[in-house]
Parts: structure tokens; sequence; C-alpha cells
């Protein structure tokens, strides 16, 4: 008797909780997302002509390759397009990868603006040539518009207009582009290298990640400026299993093939990480929470209540929902013998872990170590790099880039943003405390689904706005 007492007791407290939650959601106002890009027919063109140019000049980067002089060349582009850019700042090239310094009238909080010449191999059918540039329906269509030489082109342009107008910045001002961001090379090392040569520490530092995002998650209307201030590590780890080989007419009930299958299987089911709501993730959440129907705003919106629920519930609703809360694990490849009828003396299996900060590199790799010697399997770490330190979303850097937005897209939901990607930012983070990953371009879910993929594209009423971004953004750091 005395427990179903403390059973109805319980139940009484969470009734009243979760009718404080509704009251609550009741009596908070909602809110709608009213910005919408503006059309500037001139400049569209313009920029689009621009970003078009430098589309058409194929910079596809491969692993372990340089390709200095296939840089060089589209470097060529660049200084025929931003001509002041290049006779008024100061340029440095590093293999590759470019440099600009513009001198401010001060030197204590510099700016680095960033973006990487680099693209992805195009294959499969296009509709437009992947190389071609077409301008066509207010679109600009091929390989880079969105990944990421619009930022590129922006940032350039922007920096070649001030010059035009006879403008000195009030802060030092630095241009970088490497060319190996999307094989994760060592461009952006070089010039984060150089920096640090010059004793240069920069005050904020602009690359890709989040953007202007067109219905982040199901339920969200409008636009929203998804402002990335933590980006998850990245590991490559080998796992194998050993034998003697052997012939198949009589193969064993635990062969190496075997063994990976059901130490993945049981990854799958049983995953060895952590689901817990960090304050990046929680920050998002609650700032999306008043743009949202009902539900939304109920459960997002009251976190204090909802959040141990909705890290149990988020990681088998949605496999993005499970990646802002905990470390993923995703088999890649695998081999196995060189023969149909040959069992393998070793077999190998690839996994791709997405490092959290609360479980970080060397914790999960260690759970996956343990979970592999239930199956006598090894593991080595190919490659690993941990997430690092996150931006605080209430630093004097974050609003700057918040006053910004707001100057430039009036109306424009800022939302601090949990990156499950990797970008040339993190090599910053040695000599930068506030790496924002914010490009200032609309990506609805056809730009989402193109960049890497079939048919990449950008509108061209994205470009004024971004320009002004940059623009801005300079001006408004002194």
């Amino acid at each position: 008797m005395i427990a179903l007492y403390i059973i109805l007791g319980i139940l009484a407290v969470l009734a009243l909780l979760v009718l404080a939650a509704v009251i609550r959601t009741c009596l908070t106002p909602s809110k709608t997302s009213e910005w919408e890009p503006k059309k500037d027919p001139a400049r569209e063109q313009e920029y689009a002509e621009k970003l078009a140019k430098m589309v058409r000049f194929p910079t596809v980067s491969y692993k372990g390759q340089i390709q200095r002089e296939k840089f060089l060349e589209f470097h060529q582009i660049l200084e025929e397009l931003f001509p002041l850019v290049h006779s008024h700042l100061e340029k440095t090239e590093i293999d590759g990868s470019l440099l600009f310094y513009w001198k401010g009238k001060h030197a204590d909080k510099p700016i680095v603006l960033m973006g990487h010449q680099d693209v992805v191999p195009a294959e499969g059918s296009w509709e437009h040539d992947p190389f071609s540039g077409d301008i066509e329906d207010g679109k600009i269509w091929g390989r880079g518009t969105a990944d990421t030489k619009c930022s590129v082109m922006s940032f350039l342009q922007a920096v070649e207009e001030l010059l035009k107008e006879g403008y000195v910045p009030e802060q030092d001002v630095y241009l970088a582009s490497s060319n190996t961001e999307e094989v994760a090379g060592d461009g952006c090392p070089k010039l984060v290298a150089e920096l640090k040569r010059r004793g240069v520490r920069p005050y904020i530092v602009n690359d890709e990640g989040g953007s202007i995002v067109t219905e982040p998650m199901a339920g969200l209307k409008g636009n929203f400026a998804m402002i990335g201030v933590l980006e998850k590590g990245q590991g490559n780890l080998k796992v194998i299993a050993r034998s003697n080989g052997g012939h198949s007419s009589y193969p064993p009930k635990n062969s190496p093939i075997v063994r990976l299958s059901r130490f993945v299987t049981d990854l799958s089911k049983h995953s060895p990480m952590r689901s817990e709501m960090n304050t990046q993730a929680k920050e998002m959440f609650e700032n999306l929470a008043p743009y949202g129907p009902f539900w939304m705003r109920l459960l997002f919106g009251n976190l204090w209540l909802f959040k141990p629920l909705l890290e149990r519930l988020m990681p088998s609703i949605s496999a993005q929902a499970a990646a802002l809360l905990h470390t993923t694990v995703a088999p890649t490849m695998q081999s196995g013998s060189d023969g149909c009828n040959v069992l393998p003396q070793e077999a190998t299996l690839t996994l791709n872990l997405r490092y959290i900060p609360h479980q970080n590199m060397e914790e999960s790799n260690a759970a996956i170590r343990e979970r592999a010697k239930k199956y006598n399997l090894e593991v080595e770490v190919m490659d690993a790099y941990p997430a690092y330190e996150p931006v605080d979303a209430h630093s004097s850097a974050f609003q700057l880039v918040e006053d910004t937005i707001a100057e430039v897209f009036p109306k424009l939901p800022p939302i601090p943003y949990v990156m499950t990607g990797g970008t040339d930012a993190r090599f910053f983070q040695e000599i930068c405390d506030a790496c924002i990953r914010f490009s200032p371009v609309v990506y609805g879910p056809a730009q989402m689904k193109g960049m890497h993929g079939l048919n990449e594209y950008l509108d061209t009423y994205s470009l004024p706005g971004a320009v002004d971004y940059y623009k801005t953004l300079i001006r408004k750091n002194s």
C-alpha cells in the first residue's frame, strides 16, 4: 500500500510539472521568421558572372596531391576578377593556398574571412555540366557554387568594393583560402603556421559551416541564420579480424568476416556512445523552439523538464538529431580475401567516428576497443582529431556576428548551431577563441542535397546579401 501511495505521489508531481510546462508554453508568445531574400537584379548578375568564372575552372583536390600549378592558374582568374584586392593587399601563396593581408588602423582585433578554393569531384549525370557555370532562371550551376566558391567570391568582392570607396578598416583584415579543405589536407595548417610566425591572434575567424537555412527542422517555417559554434571531431578506425585462413568448403563458426559482422551489428543495435544534450545543442533548441508548432515549443521550450526524455528518444527518431547528441559511428569500408573460395587470414572494417565533446576522441575510441575485445578484434587508429572548445554564444565576437546579421538581414533569427561536419576552421582554434562557422548565403533542401552530390547550384539572390555581410562585418569590427 505504501508503494502504491509513493507511485501515485510521483505521478501527481509529474502531472503538475507537465501542466506547468503546458501553461508556460501557452503564456510564451510564439515567433515567426519574417526575413525573405530581396531581389537586386543588377548586382545579382554581376556577382553571378564572377562566381560562374570561378566555377568554370575545375579545382578538384585529391588526397596526397598538392597540385600547386593548377591552383596558380586559378589564382590568375581571381586576379582578373578582383584587381584592387591584388594591387592593394599583401598576398602570400603557400603551395596553392592563399592569404591576403589588409592593414587596418589597429591590429589588436584582427579578423579572418575564410572559404576554400577546392571542390570535390563531380560524378554522375548532371542537368548542367558540373563546370559549366551556367546562369539560368536565377541559378548558378556547377560544382563549388555552394561549397564554397560563393563565400570566396563574396568576401573578395566585399573587399574590392570597400577599396573602391577608399575605405581603410579599423582593424587588420586577413582573407584566407586553402586548396585542400575537401581532403583534410595541410593547406590551412600552413596558413595558420604563417599567422603564428607573424604573431597574429585573430579576434574572430569566419569560415563556412552554418548558413541561412530554410526550414532547418521539420515543423519550422522560414529562414534561420544557423551560426556554427561547435564542430565535432573526427576519426577513422580500422577494426581487424585475424585467423589462419583456410578453404571455404569447411568454414569455422567464427571466421574473420563473421566476427566483424557480429561486431558491427552489435554496435548498431547497442551503441556504446552516451547521448547528452550539451550547452550548444540546448541553446540551439531553445532558440528555435518559439518558431515551431506547439509540440516543439512545449518540448524544446521546457528543457528543464523534457531534456532527459529527449536525450533518450531523439537518437531513435532521427539520425540528424542523434548526431547532435552523441559520437556517431559509421561503418564505411570493408576488406577480406582475394578469392571467392578462400577464407581471409585478415579481414578489416573501417569506422568513421564524429566525436562529441562530452565523450571525446580518447573515450570514444576506448569504447570501440572495449566492444571489439568481445569479438577478438584489434583496433588501429588511422587518423583522428578531437572536438575542440566551442565558441561562447554570449561572447563579444559572437555578438558582432549577430549584430551584422541583424543589420544586413533584418528579422532573420540568429541560432547557435552544432556542426556535425568538418571545416578548415578547426585549425584556427589553436590561435583563435571565436571560430564562427557561417556562410551568409541561403541553403534550402536542394543546396544541401547538391553539395558533394549531383546538380549543385546556388540562387543568385544569395549573393548581394553575402557581399554586404562581409562588408558590414569588416566595418563593425572596430
